[in-house]
């Protein structure tokens, strides 16, 4: 997806440019990026050095993250202490956010960089001092109210094409979990969603399941 077309789902257009405007986020706040020019990577770098915000880098597209709220904070807590502690002895480690993942996939060209919540990675091969090059076996992207269009749709799509192996999507706005997991025709199929209750349980990394009340609680 070029960034242009990146832009009419994710931005708005004033003046010929593609701004991220999100209701919530005050002018300063915004991000512009060139509807025609793509943003280098040493333009995107330097971007972050002027904000404390987390931002990705998709084709020369930069979007900006909102700040996580308290209940985001604590899902996200609660789940990394479990994965933590369940890939404890096993070949795979967990990161949090923030931590970059530049998606690596052969057969696909552009660069991506992305920021997701949690991710779990089994191939160590890709792991730098400063960022993860490959393609992740599980990614954990917690809902916001400002970014939903984004995760639920954009970036369910990135992750099946570049082939990540189990995508949550945890909403605590409606205490729900969704989890697709990668088939073999290399397409994401429902592994099951849960609503307030009842226990969410992975496929890529067996044994792992988390209880979905608890998840949510307060």
């Amino acid at each position: 997806m070029s960034p242009v077309a990146l832009c009419q789902i994710i931005f708005v257009r004033q003046s010929g440019q593609c701004i991220m405007k999100i209701e919530s986020w005050k002018e300063g706040d915004f991000v512009n990026v060139p509807g025609k020019q793509a943003v280098s990577l040493e333009e995107f770098y330097r971007m972050r050095e002027t904000t404390d915000r987390i931002l990705e880098y998709i084709d020369g597209a930069v979007l900006m993250s909102p700040s996580p709220s308290t209940q985001h904070q604590r899902i996200s807590g609660r789940l990394y202490v479990k994965l933590f502690h369940f890939l404890e002895k096993k070949p795979c480690e967990v990161f949090h956010a923030p931590f970059d993942i530049e998606l690596k996939n052969e057969r696909i060209e552009g660069k991506k960089i992305v920021v997701p919540d949690l991710t779990v990675i089994c191939d160590r091969s890709g792991l730098t001092d400063s960022k993860f090059v490959g393609v992740p076996t599980l990614i954990i992207e917690i809902l916001s109210p400002s970014n939903q269009a984004y995760d639920l749709v954009f970036k369910l799509n990135l992750y099946m094409q570049y082939g990540v192996g189990e995508y949550w999507i945890v909403n605590p706005m409606h205490s729900v979990v969704q989890i697709y997991s990668l088939n073999d025709d290399g397409q994401y199929e429902q592994a099951g969603v849960w609503k307030e209750t009842g226990m969410a349980c992975s496929r890529a990394l067996d044994g792992f399941s988390v209880d979905v009340e608890q998840l949510f609680r307060p």
